[in-house]
Parts: C-alpha cells; structure tokens; sequence
C-alpha cells in the first residue's frame, strides 16, 4: 500500500527558510506527478504545488516565487524548499499523488512566527 512520509516542519520566523521532504513507497514514483498541499488552521487542505514526472513545476500564486518543488527518483523523495516565509504559510503541510491522491500521511507541522 501506498506511504507517504513528511518530515522537516517546525517553528522558523518571518522571512527564514525551511526544507520538507517527504519520502513515498508502494507507488512508482518515478512515473507520477507529486504534490505538497497546505491545511492552515480552520480551513480546507489545497494545493500549493507540484512537479510533474518529467519535472515541470506549478505553483500557487501565494507561493510563487517563494517555494520550490523538487523530487529524486533515486530516493522516492519529493521536496519543498520554502524561503521568504511569511505567517500565512502556517499550517500542516502533506505530499501526494497529484490528482490522484491516495491515503494522506501524517503531515508535517509548519509554524511561521516571531
């Protein structure tokens, strides 16, 4: 079955810089586009960006510019380099499929504040 490890979340402050990863298994993950979606506090869960398997990338508006996605095959590991963070950017941030989501993992935890 499908897993999806996220890890790299914590506390960091206005401006700083952090880097998720997310390590998937019981997919091919070479032949599928992934995704990192955000859930702020009180609201629904959403795409903030993706690559596709040949590694072109989208992103949210919100994020554009800030964030880069990125992924190895190698590793079966999507990341999410996020710089310039602002408070808005709190929340539990998940990996998936893109637009084909499978069973979520745990998320990590992403606080920006001073």
């Amino acid at each position: 079955h499908v897993q999806l490890v996220e890890s790299g979340g914590g506390l960091v402050q206005p401006g700083g810089s952090l880097r998720l990863s997310c390590a998937a298994s019981g997919i091919i993950f070479s032949i599928v586009p992934m995704g990192w979606y955000r859930q702020a506090p009180g609201k629904e869960r959403g795409l903030v960006a993706r690559i596709s398997d040949g590694g072109y990338r989208n992103y949210g508006d919100p994020v554009k510019g800030r964030f880069t996605i990125s992924r190895d095959n190698a590793k079966s590991t999507v990341y999410l380099q996020m710089s310039s963070v602002k408070p808005e950017d709190t929340g539990v941030y998940y990996c998936n499929v893109a637009g084909h989501e499978r069973s979520w993992g745990q998320g990590t935890q992403v606080t920006v504040a001073s």
